[in-house]
């Protein structure tokens, strides 16, 4: 018999596979290195072995079968067969795996045709989600996202048996998106959950939930969400293709990589898509003609094209009666207009005295500190955001603690030895009330970014540098698109209709067609 080496493999290029190669290849060959011609031709092709034990020796390399603790390979022998269970322990359902088994146990010979897998498949597994595989490329897929694969002596097929069971939190209400009334079910790590609740929402058939997965190595499961008569097609069209592009190791974290991913290299601080983990928003976004892409182990969804204006409204508006919604809204628009202008407006008046009306001849430090304005405002913003930081890895025992320490102990005593005026510290918190009443969180962190750049111009220009910064951050909003989405519609281009329904909050009943923006094909919300 004809024996071949791992240096004769690596000279003809002929594995598909690597198998561990001696880096000193001087060194004698060990006998793990040398293989039959079988099995040479064995590992050069993507087969499923005819022998259970050939199969043991191809996983042990593709998969590190005995290496890895958590793989379990369970070698059974059923009316004088030979077959294997292959799986993940913390992946497999213990009590389909086990009703598996004890149906395998009660076969007879008679019961098996000529084609084994098939009478398996057919007649013996008691499993709802049962499928063949042909290739080991394809059982080691299926075996990655869950499955457990069943491999039986001399059939070129194996089983792949989908009993798997996740690891999943129970169904909480998202912390970042509560309301006083409504649904407290939010989306969780697990995608397949997260698909149904909003498939709960929306009975309709042709809603549409498209696997596609991402990653060389991860083999991230993710899915893009739309109502197939509503969307844009295009647009969806426009999403897959991007997405089909990447060529990444993988997404360890989730939706925020595939985001960078879909919207390229970019430094604007502002979001261009809204993520929820809220499944009613999602289905109400779903309703308008949105695509919406869920990624397994995120709890969350990302929506897509989304305005600037998609991240000022909160699911709370809608709870409430259209007069109490509307109220809501402007009190949240004013929270957010004062969390970007209050500060650079007041120290351009305290700077530069012949700017400030009569009527606010008031405003102004009636005492003075040892710092500088401009350095009490930086050291005020960087506070707040230490204090966020704080509050995040601050076991929840400690937050209140921690809270009563920044406002009373910290606040008091920097006014106290001068370090900071008592008006820095009032309009300090007027705008961190207002970034923190900001429905998104992504926007209220670009809004803090926005806030430094205009203090620090004013600071330097007075008030050129007041008029200059904000047209700046006015053009970069009017220019900026998502996914080909003008961000500041309905203000830009300009659609008084759609710009009233965003002021104020409509009854349920009046809108009669969907938003323009997101180009829906069937744009009558009534049935017709």
């Amino acid at each position: 018999m004809k024996f071949f080496s791992t240096k004769d493999l690596k000279n003809k290029n002929q594995r598909k596979h690597k198998v561990s190669v001696h880096k000193d290849e001087k060194q004698p060959l060990q006998a793990e290195d040398i293989f039959t011609a079988e099995e040479w031709e064995l590992k050069n092709t993507d087969v499923i072995a005819h022998r259970i034990e050939d199969n043991k020796r191809i996983l042990e390399e593709l998969i590190g079968l005995g290496t890895s603790f958590d793989i379990v390979f369970r070698e059974m022998e059923y009316v004088g067969k030979k077959a294997a269970l292959l799986y993940f322990n913390g992946y497999a359902k213990d009590e389909v795996m086990v009703e598996v088994v004890k149906q395998l146990t009660r076969v007879k010979p008679e019961e098996l045709g000529s084609n084994t897998i098939d009478s398996f498949i057919k007649k013996i597994i008691p499993h709802i989600q049962v499928e063949k595989v042909h290739t080991m490329s394809g059982a080691v897929q299926k075996l990655m996202i869950g499955s457990s694969i069943l491999f039986v002596e001399n059939a070129s097929e194996a089983i792949a048996i989908d009993a798997k069971d996740y690891p999943v939190r129970s169904i909480e209400e998202p912390t970042l998106e509560k309301v006083v009334r409504g649904a407290r079910d939010g989306f969780v790590e697990t995608m397949m959950l997260n698909v149904t609740m909003v498939r709960r929402r929306v009975k309709d058939p042709r809603l549409k939930f498209e696997l596609m997965t991402i990653g060389e190595r991860t083999r991230t499961d993710m899915c893009i969400a739309y109502i197939n008569d509503i969307v844009d097609l295009d647009l969806v069209k426009s999403v897959k293709d991007k997405i089909s592009q990447i060529e990444v190791d993988g997404l360890p974290l989730g939706d925020k990589q595939l985001e960078e991913e879909l919207l390229g290299r970019t430094w604007n601080p502002f979001p261009l898509v809204r993520y929820s983990e809220r499944p009613d928003v999602i289905s109400s976004h779903l309703l308008e003609g949105h695509v919406v892409l869920f990624v397994d182990t995120s709890p969350s969804a990302m929506i897509l094209p989304t305005t600037f204006f998609h991240h000022v409204q909160h699911a709370e508006e809608y709870r409430q009666t259209p007069t109490v919604g509307t109220y809501f809204r402007w009190v949240r628009f004013f929270g957010i207009l004062a969390s970007i202008f209050l500060l650079p407006m007041w120290f351009l008046m305290v700077t530069e005295p012949s700017v400030k009306p009569e009527a606010l001849a008031w405003i102004g430090p009636q005492e003075t500190a040892n710092v500088p304005l401009i350095l009490q405002f930086l050291i005020a913003e960087l506070g707040v955001d230490m204090l966020r930081m704080a509050a995040i890895h601050t076991p929840q025992p400690l937050t209140a603690a921690m809270g009563l320490i920044a406002a009373i102990i910290i606040g008091e005593f920097a006014v106290k030895t001068g370090l900071f005026v008592t008006e820095v510290v009032l309009y300090m918190a007027v705008a961190a009330i207002g970034m923190f009443a900001t429905p998104s969180y992504e926007l209220s962190v670009a809004i803090r970014l926005v806030r430094l750049v205009l203090l620090v111009a004013v600071a330097f220009f007075k008030v050129p540098g007041f008029v200059i910064g904000t047209t700046a951050i006015l053009l970069i909003l009017i220019f900026q698109r998502s996914f080909n989405a003008p961000y500041m519609w309905p203000f830009i281009p300009f659609n008084a209709k759609a710009l009233f329904s965003i002021a104020i909050r409509k009854p349920f009943q009046q809108p009669k067609v969907r938003p323009s923006i997101t180009k829906p094909v069937d744009s009558t919300r009534k049935p017709r």
